[in-house]
């Protein structure tokens, strides 16, 4: 099983909070080493906010993931417990946006790298890559919108913690089970 970020709703005021932690986590260099622009501004996760309710959509770590079985160039994979993006594999066919079925997977402007350094000439400086949540696999302290949200409404849920939060519901169950039957 993949480790996956869970909301809950009934927390989350929609401060956008975790959008900015998230974007800062991943910073996109412009080509002149301003990282926080409006067009390197790339959270991988999305508040959406309703009239009750708001809670940001980001990648479910799927066990079997659409958007896995659907890349033709394998630029998505499973690693280190969550679904990763290769993105020098990907070509920007959209393919994986459309069989995400939460909406999480998108696509995004980025700029052309050449030789390793950022490029923003006036032709052909930006491409679309796919764009999702890896969990912040490469950032210390894991997901960087966890510990930011003022409301603690986000969780990493892993395995172990699944299986543990289970045995806790199925104790509970037993128990009022057999309080009721004393009754």
């Amino acid at each position: 099983m993949n480790s996956f970020v869970i909301v809950e709703p009934d927390k989350c005021i929609g401060c956008g909070t975790c959008e900015v932690a998230c974007a800062l986590a991943h910073p996109i260099d412009a080509g002149n080493g301003e990282t926080l622009a409006p067009v390197t501004f790339k959270p991988r996760l999305k508040p959406v906010r309703g009239a009750r309710v708001s809670a940001p959509v980001q990648c479910r770590q799927c066990d079997n993931a659409p958007c896995v079985n659907v890349c033709p160039t394998n630029a998505l994979i499973y690693s280190k417990d969550s679904v990763q993006l290769v993105e020098e594999r990907c070509i920007g066919c959209k393919t994986c946006a459309i069989a995400c079925p939460f909406g999480a997977m998108e696509m995004a402007s980025v700029p052309v790298k050449r030789e390793g350094v950022p490029s923003l000439s006036p032709a052909g400086s930006f491409v679309t890559k796919a764009h999702k949540c890896d969990l912040c696999v490469n950032v210390a302290g894991g997901p960087a919108c966890i510990p930011v949200c003022p409301t603690k409404a986000l969780l990493l849920i892993d395995p172990r913690s699944l299986e543990a939060n289970s045995a806790q519901k199925r104790k509970k169950s037993a128990f009022n089970l057999l309080q009721c039957s004393f009754e």
